[in-house]
């Protein structure tokens, strides 16, 4: 008889941006990588008052798996402020400075576990992306 291994369900990754930006970052990295699953945008937009908008994050964020992860756009803008609020009664992380690297990491590392498990890697992963290209391909072109 075999016995099934309950497996706990994949981190989810919800994206809170000013204006929606967020569903294009993904359309775009569909390109890259075909299908995203289990990543959801929630967008801020200029007619939500913050009570709508905060109803409208935790109705989400209520219903993510343990160790999943919210990404925002900036630090003290409403997106990370409603985040970090609801980081508080909700088992999920909150990153902010969304760009395609650092969603690009998570995407790849939830498979291994609670994103919540990583949140410093994916930071590091987010940072390091920023690159002034023209240094870094003089850079690339020096002798060794």
């Amino acid at each position: 008889m075999t016995t099934a291994v309950p497996t706990e369900p994949l981190p989810q990754i919800l994206l809170l941006t000013h204006g929606g930006w967020g569903e294009q970052l993904c359309n775009s990295l569909r390109m890259v990588t075909g299908e995203i699953q289990g990543v959801t945008e929630i967008a801020l937009m200029p007619v939500d008052t913050l009570g709508e908008f905060y109803q409208r994050v935790e109705a989400v964020v209520k219903a993510m798996p343990y160790g999943s992860l919210i990404l925002t756009d900036f630090i003290g803008g409403t997106t990370s402020n409603v985040a970090a609020r609801l980081s508080a009664d909700y088992p999920v992380a909150v990153i902010c400075g969304l760009n395609a690297s650092l969603l690009l990491e998570a995407l790849d590392r939830r498979d291994a576990g609670p994103l919540t498990d990583c949140v410093a890697d994916l930071v590091d992963a987010g940072r390091s992306s920023c690159l002034d290209v023209v240094a870094h391909v003089r850079q690339l072109q020096q002798p060794q």
